[in-house]
């Protein structure tokens, strides 16, 4: 019963992290910065980069703990 609740919740972990990783800006701008040299300059949201930030490396820790404590088997 535990394992199941815990499969579904480590689902559930991977599903959101996924989704904070895509919500991410991209760091560089590649051939796209050659062209629009103003483009990311009104982007002042450092304050929400840093929370996802925190977002996603706790979303990683679970994730990860999760699949060690469902892998290792002591849960039966």
């Amino acid at each position: 019963m535990l394992t199941t609740v815990l499969s579904w919740v480590w689902s559930a972990v991977g599903l959101l992290l996924i989704g904070s990783v895509l919500l991410h800006s991209p760091k560089g701008d590649g051939m796209g910065g050659l062209a629009s040299s103003g483009g990311s300059m009104f982007s002042s949201a450092r304050s929400a980069e840093d929370t996802l930030n925190r977002i996603s490396w706790t979303l990683l820790g679970l994730f990860l703990g999760l699949a060690v404590v469902l892998s290792a088997g002591w849960l039966r």
